[in-house]
């Protein structure tokens, strides 16, 4: 391949043929901006990230906050100064891209068992000992191949013991399973112990009473095997993490956990991610500050922007995004606005709906006498930030007029 391609190419991978664009640039109206575009709003950005630093300084709470979401330097950096204790990881991979970002603080909510990732993590842990980093344990297995690998590289790792229910996810199932397991972690000379932990979200989708009972009992199960482990004196010196809290049911951990009483201080430790991007759908829904009366409140960020392709029928009109660039696994795109083929007079869409989309097409219901042109402009909300960022590699940060202020870059 001609060298000369590269850098177009890699503009193209950027953002679907958009380069990154110039502070300043109308999106809508500019010439160097291709349809379709996902945008994300500066102010709502801020917004939550204000919002959720508030509700943690007010219960006494820290927060790792969920890097897998967007795994985009620019809000997860954002969220550390916003007054998050750290970033959460999902994987291994994850947390390599976390300290290219120059994260400091890193929580890999997840077992570690990969070998060559156990290697790696112990090496940066001592190479780097001003950083901090942990991860599960969920059986004596997992302390085993912990212990052997970190052994051979001469480092020590910080772990929580993951506790789970029947019907879980990861995570031991039984308290006599979280002390045998804690007890390990003691005898080991390359172990840490730092507390417990869980994901509640693995058990509960919705905001239901039954839901809601379900996660406070699994809330219980957790308080109930750091006492045990505790009464076996086998926590580390120092505090012990209460950690769990996603972003449909932290409202519910940070209420069960409080008070909770052990031999040693002991600290909820929350890790939502969601809320830096929220969205119109999912967690428009679920999440806490959703609810009737909540003191706070977060507000979408994101938006898919398209044009129209064709109105083959009266009531349809065929919009150039699809699967490929939008969320589809929670619900389809919500229709906000049109706006003409230049970006101005800007309407409400909210006669219309997404019925379907396939990889590069959604099919919009229209009224038969609305007046939409090919080539128009049609943006929309979007349900699931977990599953949007993952499809873009660049994103314009734009301002309430929709000028560019900034950019979003991701690494999955």
């Amino acid at each position: 391949m001609h060298k000369d391609i590269l850098p177009m190419l890699y503009k193209s991978v950027a953002g679907n043929g958009t380069a990154p664009l110039p502070m300043g640039t109308s999106v809508l109206a500019s010439p160097e901006v291709f349809s379709p575009l996902m945008v994300m709003k500066q102010s709502a950005m801020r917004h939550n990230l204000a919002s959720m630093s508030a509700f943690c300084r007010q219960h006494g709470v820290r927060h790792a906050a969920h890097g897998k979401t967007s795994m985009s330097p620019q809000i997860l950096r954002a969220a550390v100064a916003s007054g998050a204790w750290g970033i959460c990881a999902a994987t291994p991979a994850q947390v390599r891209a976390l300290r290219t970002f120059g994260i400091e603080k890193v929580f890999l909510a997840n077992e570690l068992v990969d070998p060559a990732a156990i290697r790696w993590i112990a090496e940066y842990q001592r190479n780097n000992p001003r950083s901090e980093f942990m991860c599960y344990v969920d059986s004596l297995a997992g302390v085993a191949l912990l212990d052997e690998v970190i052994a051979e590289v001469g480092s020590r790792l910080c772990v929580l013991v993951e506790v789970s229910v029947p019907g879980g996810r990861t995570g031991c199932r039984s308290l006599s399973e979280a002390v045998a397991i804690a007890q390990a972690v003691k005898d080991s000379p390359n172990l840490h112990l730092a507390g417990v932990a869980g994901y509640e979200g693995a058990i509960a989708g919705d905001r239901s009473e039954a839901s809601l009972a379900a996660v406070r009992h699994y809330c219980a199960t957790m308080i109930a095997a750091a006492r045990a482990i505790d009464n076996e004196k086998l926590f580390s010196a120092g505090e012990v993490l209460l950690s769990a809290g996603g972003g449909t049911f932290f409202d519910i951990v940070v209420d069960t956990f409080s008070g909770v009483k052990l031999s040693q201080p002991s600290v909820t430790l929350i890790r939502s991610g969601a809320y830096m991007a929220h969205d119109d759908g999912l967690y428009a829904r679920i999440a806490p500050f959703s609810q009737p009366h909540a003191e706070y409140s977060f507000q979408s960020t994101l938006e898919i922007w398209g044009r129209v392709l064709s109105r083959p029928e009266p009531e349809l009109a065929i919009l150039d995004f699809g699967r490929r660039d939008v969320p589809f696994d929670q619900d389809l795109p919500l229709p906000h606005f049109f706006r003409d083929r230049d970006g101005e007079n800007p309407r409400s869409a909210s006669e219309s709906v997404i019925t379907a989309v396939n990889d590069q097409h959604a099919y919009l219901r229209i009224p038969a006498e609305l007046p939409l042109a090919v080539g128009d402009w049609v943006g929309c909300g979007i349900s699931h930030p977990c599953t949007a960022f993952d499809k873009w590699r660049y994103l314009p940060l734009i301002d309430d007029e929709y000028r560019c202020v900034g950019e979003v870059t991701t690494f999955f």
